[in-house]
């Protein structure tokens, strides 16, 4: 890529990132800078990986091509409105769950390009699971910068930015529906004497094995996985009409639903 790649803010999602895109050769790290209110936090992101860093967001935007908006969505009026005018020539990639598009552009001022894009955790092990849209001014190449930069972590679909509420609502926040999951399992085998660390072995082991089977048969609906395992009057029969009467399933789809309403809200709409 060319140019120079910024990240305003330095948390865990901004790491994960400029770890991927490193990694996969699209910017170098003398292209790369980061800024934050905490030097720390600077010093050792530029010792790890050999970027530039600045304390000073406008000076760091000045000249850049992609500019990513890694700080808190409470964070972003007053860390936008300074720079109201200034990285006009970027394209701004905004990762703050329910600030909206329009929020973003009318910060940064008229004809800026913008990018919203919702991300998840895994992305931390570049596996991660991400939606993102386009503002007003934001083009197919923008589009495609993005696209490159999100799968050097995991994978990445384009959407509307309505559908961000759903993406919000099923991979943003599900790996807290899938550890949620895991903690009852690992209760269910604290409950049986199993020895912990073992337990969790084979909890994770399961987990990973059933999501690498959903991979590698996407032919195959999970209901019809899971009748493959569940034998009449067998022992994972059992557990599933266990689950049914206490309607955990439904449980899970009306907090999805729940999700969805809270991204609403958050965004003002």
């Amino acid at each position: 890529m060319k140019g120079t790649l910024v990240f305003i803010g330095a948390g865990n999602m901004a790491e994960a990132l400029l770890q991927g895109i490193l990694s996969a050769g699209l910017w170098r790290p003398e292209d790369v800078c980061l800024t934050d209110v905490r030097p720390e936090r600077l010093a050792e992101l530029k010792a790890r990986f050999g970027v530039r860093t600045s304390t000073d967001n406008a000076e760091a935007v000045r000249g850049a091509s992609v500019i990513f908006l890694c700080v808190k969505p409470q964070q972003i009026p007053d860390v936008l409105s300074p720079l109201k005018g200034a990285g006009a020539e970027a394209l701004w990639v905004s990762i703050a769950a329910g600030v909206t598009l329009g929020t973003i552009e009318h910060l940064l001022g008229e004809g800026c390009r913008v990018v919203r894009v919702m991300p998840n955790t895994p992305a931390l092990v570049q596996c991660g699971a991400a939606g993102y849209c386009g503002g007003t001014h934001a083009s197919e190449p923008d589009l495609q910068v993005v696209q490159r930069c999100l799968e050097s972590v995991g994978m990445a679909v384009r959407v509307s930015e309505p559908d961000l509420h759903a993406v919000t609502a099923l991979s943003g926040s599900g790996p807290a529906y899938v550890f949620y999951l895991v903690e009852a399992m690992l209760q269910g085998g604290a409950s049986l004497g199993m020895d912990p660390e073992t337990a969790r072995a084979l909890v994770v082991q399961t987990v990973k094995g059933a999501a690498e089977l959903l991979t590698a048969q996407p032919t195959v609906s999970p209901g019809e996985l899971r009748e493959r395992v569940t034998s009449k009057g067998g022992t994972t029969a059992a557990a599933i009409a266990e689950f049914n009467s206490r309607g955990v399933g439904e449980g899970l789809t009306r907090g999805v639903l729940a999700a969805a309403a809270r991204s609403v809200e958050l965004a003002g709409e």
